[in-house]
């Protein structure tokens, strides 16, 4: 709960203030949700890089690192093939959304090499950049659809589960004076 909370604290303060309206003639709110997906894409992969430094956790570190660079590779080289326009006509890099793909990448390997817990806020980030790119007129659905399959698919093909890779077990059991515990053992 309190990862979950981080992550959502994380993204309140991403999102505009509701006084800059009153303050500007040229305000676009459309212009804060744009910025805040610029910073939320990284969010989830900081969090994996950290959680794997603090664990010493460097093939897992690498794992993502690997599942980034794919998912900037393929995005990239799909945005310069197909050139599809963005919505907003400032270019004609708009499939796939690479801010999403990467922001899934990360949720995809916090989920699958830390657990659920850590999954999640994750992937709740991930959809608020999902979202925030398509009401920012930067893509529309089609664009952050293939930019998520794109990102959980890397970090599908790159990570493994920290917990199996370690032989993790954690069990109830019951000792033969009749006692209650929980047995731990993990292979390092």
């Amino acid at each position: 709960m309190k990862r979950v909370f981080l992550f959502l604290l994380a993204l309140l303060m991403l999102c505009p203030q509701g006084g800059y309206a009153q303050l500007y003639e040229d305000y676009d709110e459309y212009e804060d949700i744009d910025m805040s997906t610029d910073v939320a894409m990284f969010v989830p992969a900081a969090m994996g890089a950290g959680i794997a430094l603090i664990k010493e956790d460097y093939k897992g570190l690498l794992q993502l690192g690997k599942s980034l660079m794919a998912q900037v590779v393929v995005c990239y080289g799909l945005k310069y093939a197909i050139k599809k326009e963005r919505p907003d006509g400032s270019d004609n890099r708009s499939f796939p959304s690479n801010h999403t793909g990467f922001s899934f990448a990360g949720a995809t390997f916090l989920q699958k090499r830390y657990g659920w817990e850590w999954g999640v806020p994750a992937y709740l980030m991930s959809g608020y950049v999902a979202w925030g790119r398509v009401y920012s007129k930067q893509h529309d659905f089609w664009d952050v659809l293939a930019g998520a399959a794109i990102g959980i698919g890397s970090g599908f093909l790159f990570t493994t589960d920290y917990a199996k890779e370690h032989d993790v077990i954690l069990s109830p059991t019951v000792t033969s004076e009749g006692g209650c515990g929980l047995y731990f053992s993990m292979k390092f």
